[in-house]
């Protein structure tokens, strides 16, 4: 056997157990990359519309003008019973039962309205987003953050979606 040939057997064996040992070493380093954090949420705040357009006279319209967007960007039906949409001050919306089917959203307005699978109202007469700066905070039914929107002077226009 001639040493090019033997250097590429040996050059052949140790690249095999160094994918071996690779491959088996790879389910322990993903198993504690994840141990003890819980899997990223599928319901998530999409857009919020803080400032509604035109003038802020208080009437029903609009109120409706100011919402939350809440999505559910997996391919599953997210019952959000329980969950709570929060803004800085404390004002705060909890669901009632509604089925949010996967890839949807839903508007969550201020104002007054009938609830659709696509929208819902708080019943509020007052604004509930601060123009200037304030935070959006989507918690599950045990309380648990799931996501979280900020908008400051930086932002221009009244309107922050999900990036």
């Amino acid at each position: 056997m001639s040493a090019s040939r033997t250097s590429r057997r040996i050059f052949a064996t140790v690249l095999a157990a160094g994918t071996l040992i690779g491959a088996a070493a790879l389910p322990a380093t993903a198993d504690s990359h994840h141990r003890g954090h819980a899997p990223r949420s599928t319901v998530v705040i999409g857009e919020v519309q803080y400032n509604s357009p035109g003038r802020d006279d208080r009437s029903n319209r609009s109120l409706n003008e100011e919402w939350v967007e809440v999505m559910n960007t997996g391919r599953h039906a997210v019952n959000l019973r329980g969950f709570t949409l929060t803004a800085g001050d404390g004002a705060r919306y909890r669901f009632h039962a509604m089925r949010l089917e996967g890839h949807s959203a839903v508007k969550v307005h201020t104002g007054f309205g009938r609830d659709s699978s696509r929208d819902v109202y708080q019943d509020r007469n007052h604004y509930v987003w601060d123009n200037h700066r304030d935070t959006a905070t989507l918690r599950n039914d045990n309380g648990r953050i799931l996501d979280t929107a900020m908008w400051g002077r930086a932002q221009q226009g009244g309107h922050w979606h999900h990036r």
